[in-house]
């Protein structure tokens, strides 16, 4: 049995793992759990509703840059997609954004699943820059059909909840956030995941070892697309406006920068990372003329020195703490304990 005042964390690690989490993200969601009942300036709130929503987009994208090897470029397009498509519906038909933001999850997932059909044939760069070039037309037709989106103007949409404060708004995006964790988690680890990288690796050994390559590249850019369709749903109705240039290829920038520097592959790192690069952004408002310059600077950095990123580092910095037996140290078990005490 255990010593009393010992807790034995591969325990702890056993159960979070079924969710795809380890000790540190279960730790990361209490705290921004309870962060509202100690920050309550709305500006602050509001912040960290845009961190999550950025973090939400940045693991979307890891989702297909670190498992099938595919930057989509046009991310922020399928971003918008479900933006519109849940604003265009809550104000022509009457739909609840509720009910709206699902069907901008759905209709991003069509387009990505044609997406994913156009690039079959295409990989690496040639497949990214597929992406860019649907996400530059969307953009367009956004911008040009004024008739419908209102064009450069901007679309009203209504609220998601009646409420001038951004607390709801917040716990909103955070259980889209820690669901969009476990998923990709889950997935990631299970034997699609394997597959997923062994896709990315090498795409004619994986085909030749047996893995439907056409299936599982398609599975991944309409789930990614998806996710990031109900994000932007959500933000359809958190800001009450929306406008074409949410689709600009400087927010698919920015969620690439969160993900590689969270670490690529990783996809709860991109969590991490959001909550440093979004924020020290807000408080650099002066310097927002070179942001790319500064996210262009942050890549090289992290792809130079640490290609494993934030991630990885926590990764290394577990470990080391293991192998030191620190846990024990203070208290916790790093192992099962088998024998008697």
């Amino acid at each position: 049995m255990e010593k009393k005042g010992t807790f034995d964390i591969s325990r702890l690690n056993g159960y979070l793992g079924k969710l795809g989490l380890k000790p540190l993200g279960f730790l990361l969601i209490i705290l921004l759990a309870v962060i509202p009942l100690i920050i309550t300036d709305q500006f602050w709130i509001r912040l960290l509703t845009s961190t999550l929503m950025m973090a939400a987009l940045a693991m979307a994208f890891d989702f297909s840059a670190g498992f099938i090897n595919i930057n989509n470029f046009g991310l922020a397009a399928f971003w918008g997609l479900g933006a519109y498509t849940s604003g265009l519906l809550a104000v022509n038909l009457g739909l609840s954004p509720w009910l709206g933001m699902l069907a901008g999850a759905l209709a991003a997932a069509v387009l990505g699943f044609l997406v994913g059909l156009l690039t079959l044939r295409l990989s690496g760069i040639f497949a990214s820059c597929m992406t860019w070039f649907v996400a530059l037309a969307l953009m367009a037709l956004t911008t040009n059909w004024v008739e419908l989106t209102r064009g450069s103007s901007g679309l009203s949409t209504p609220y998601l909840v009646d409420s001038l404060s951004n607390i709801p708004y917040y716990y909103v995006m955070l259980i889209i956030a820690i669901g969009v964790l476990i998923l990709l988690r889950v997935i990631t680890n299970s034997h699609i995941g394997m597959a997923f990288k062994a896709i990315g690796q090498d795409k004619q050994a994986a085909e030749a070892s047996g893995i439907n390559f056409v299936k599982y590249r398609i599975f991944n850019m309409t789930l990614s697309c998806a996710l990031a369709g109900l994000v932007g749903g959500f933000y359809a109705h958190y800001t009450g406006v929306i406008t074409p240039t949410m689709m600009h290829t400087s927010n698919t920038v920015e969620a690439l920068a969160i993900c590689y520097v969270g670490g690529r592959g990783s996809i709860w790192g991109a969590i991490l990372s959001a909550f440093i690069l979004v924020p020290a952004m807000e408080l650099m408002k002066g310097m927002m003329e070179v942001r790319m310059i500064i996210y262009g600077v942050l890549l090289i950095l992290v792809m130079l020195v640490y290609p494993a990123g934030l991630a990885g580092l926590c990764n290394a910095l577990y470990k080391f703490m293991k192998d030191k037996g620190l846990f024990r140290k203070f208290g916790f078990v790093s192992k099962n304990v088998t024998g008697r005490s």
